[in-house]
C-alpha cells in the first residue's frame, strides 16, 4: 500500500472531534465506495479531526472481515493523510480482535480502538490480557473504548490507569454516560498527561468540555462534527453560556434516535436526508421507512446549523 504523508498529530486529533463513522452498505451488503468516501470527506471538511471506523455506528461487530477491510481502505483513501483512520476491533473474544487488528494494520489503519470482550464474563485481569494481546499483534497505537451498554463490562479506572503508562495507549473513549466514572478517568491525566479522555455520550458533551475532557466521539458527528467542535472551542474560550446553548441544540437533535425502529437506522436515515449515505443498516436491521424519514426530517430541521440545513432533502 502506498504511503501518504501525514499532516496530523495524535494530540491535535484527540483534542478534537473523531466521529464513529457509519458504514455505507450497498444493496448486496458490500461497501459503497463512492458514498463512503463522500461521507469521510464531509466529516473532515466540517470539523472532524479523525475517522473512527467500525465502531458501533460503523457496525464493525456485524460486518465480515472483508467488509471491515474495505471500509478501512476507502476511509484511508478519502483521508489522504489529512487525518488518521482508527479501526474498531470491538469483537467478543481476544483471538477475533487480534485477527481484526492485524487486518486493520494491513489495510492501512493508523490506530486501533479496543475495549472489553463480551458474551462471556470477564474480569479486570482479562481486560488487561485482552488489550496487551492486541498491542503485541501490531505496532499500531490503541484508543481504549468503554461502552458497557454493548459489552456488559465496564473498563475500571484502575485497569485504564494501569494501561495508561503504555506509550501506545492513546487514551479512552467513554460512552458509559456515567459522569462520575468519566471524571475519574480524567484524573488519570495527572500521572499520564499525554493520555486523552474523550466523550461518546452526546448528552454529556457540555459537562465533558467544562470538566476538562479532551474531545468528542459523537455519532451525530457523522453529519454535524462542527457543532461539537464549536462546543469545545467555546469551553476552552471560557464561555459556558455558549457551551450550554450548543448542548441544548445537541439534545434536540438526539431526539432523532427514537424515530425509527432502532437508533442506528435513525442515525443513518438522518445522514441519508443530508446526502450522506443511503440509510441502509446491516442485517437484520431495517432502514427507516419513508414515514420515519419524514419524522426524522421534521425533528432535525429546526436545530441543524445553517450550512447543514441547506443540504437537507425536501420532504
Amino acid at each position: 500500500m502506498a504511503t501518504t504523508e501525514r499532516r496530523w498529530t495524535w494530540d491535535t486529533v484527540l483534542t478534537g472531534v473523531v466521529p464513529p463513522v457509519i458504514s455505507v452498505l450497498d444493496a448486496t451488503g458490500g461497501i459503497d465506495e463512492a458514498l463512503q468516501q463522500a461521507l469521510c470527506e464531509h466529516i473532515l471538511g466540517d470539523g472532524g479531526t479523525g475517522l473512527f471506523v467500525l465502531g458501533g455506528c460503523g457496525e464493525g461487530a456485524w460486518l465480515t472481515p472483508e467488509q471491515r477491510s474495505t471500509v478501512i481502505r476507502h476511509s484511508v483513501s478519502a483521508s489522504a493523510g489529512r487525518a488518521p483512520v482508527i479501526a474498531g476491533v470491538m469483537l467478543p473474544a481476544t483471538a477475533l480482535a487480534v485477527d481484526a487488528a492485524k487486518r486493520a494494520a494491513d489495510s492501512g489503519a493508523d490506530g486501533i480502538v479496543a475495549g472489553s470482550p463480551y458474551y462471556n464474563g470477564v474480569d479486570a485481569s482479562a481486560h488487561l490480557r485482552h488489550i496487551e494481546s492486541i498491542l503485541d499483534a501490531t505496532p499500531l497505537p490503541i484508543l481504549l473504548y468503554n461502552i458497557p451498554q454493548s459489552t456488559y463490562h465496564m473498563l475500571s479506572v484502575a485497569t485504564v490507569a494501569a494501561l495508561s503508562s503504555e506509550p501506545r495507549i492513546l487514551g479512552i473513549k467513554d460512552s458509559s454516560g456515567q459522569l462520575e466514572h468519566f471524571q475519574a478517568l480524567i484524573g488519570i491525566k495527572s500521572a499520564a498527561p499525554q493520555f486523552r479522555v474523550l466523550q461518546g455520550a452526546e448528552f454529556a458533551m457540555a459537562a465533558t468540555a467544562l470538566l476538562g475532557g479532551d474531545g468528542a466521539v459523537p455519532g451525530m458527528g457523522n453529519f454535524a462534527p462542527s457543532l461539537f467542535r464549536d462546543l469545545f472551542v467555546a469551553a476552552r474560550s471560557g464561555n459556558p453560556e455558549t457551551v450550554n446553548a450548543f448542548q441544548a441544540q445537541i439534545v434536540e437533535l438526539t431526539k432523532l434516535h427514537g424515530l425509527a425502529s432502532h437508533w442506528l437506522p435513525s442515525l443513518k436515515g438522518a445522514c441519508r436526508l443530508l446526502g450522506l449515505g443511503n440509510g441502509r443498516p446491516a442485517a437484520p436491521l431495517l432502514a427507516a421507512s419513508e414515514l420515519e424519514l419524514a419524522s426524522i426530517r421534521a425533528a432535525i430541521a429546526p436545530h441543524l446549523p445553517a450550512h447543514l440545513l441547506a443540504r437537507l432533502s425536501p420532504a
